[in-house]
């Protein structure tokens, strides 16, 4: 009898140390991920057409990631007084597995934007991040593959 409450016991200590390496895994990814990242290039493919930029002399585009959310900010760098004025923001939610990052966009100054969700692949190597995936907005005419690269901002 006393050997099979020691077993019981035992088993169930051993059971209760379950693996958490799934948990720790998603926050490694997450952390990976975490922080400042300019934007370096951006290819956009449409239809037929593909259409790579690099950053511009004239604007800076920066996302930023915490544990949970993520933002993004673009604008000219001659404060709206010229032919290369432009301001872009957005924001919300995101989810990360393994490779895969998708944005759940809540607030965006293009406000038919909001309430879409975006599914990426993400590579870091060193301070690179690759981002790739398709953006389409319903009741629009987005629909398009993109990829941006960005480095981590120190």
């Amino acid at each position: 009898m006393k050997f099979k409450i020691a077993f019981l016991l035992t088993s169930v200590v051993i059971l209760s140390c379950h693996d958490k390496s799934e948990n720790k895994d998603s926050v490694a990814s997450t952390i990976q991920i975490q922080g400042t990242w300019e934007l370096i290039s951006e290819t956009k493919i449409e239809n037929s057409d593909t259409i790579f930029t690099t950053a511009s002399k004239h604007q800076k585009m920066i996302k930023i990631l915490n544990e949970t959310h993520f933002s993004f900010l673009k604008h000219d760098l001659n404060k709206g007084k010229d032919s290369t004025a432009v301001f872009v923001a957005g924001g919300g939610s995101y989810s990360v597995k393994d490779n895969q990052y998708t944005e759940h966009l809540e607030y965006c100054n293009a406000r038919e934007w909001e309430g879409n969700s975006f599914p990426f692949t993400v590579t870091i190597q060193n301070d690179t991040l690759i981002q790739s995936g398709r953006e389409k907005v319903e009741g629009t005419d987005i629909d398009r593959i993109i990829i941006e690269k960005y480095f981590r901002v120190k």
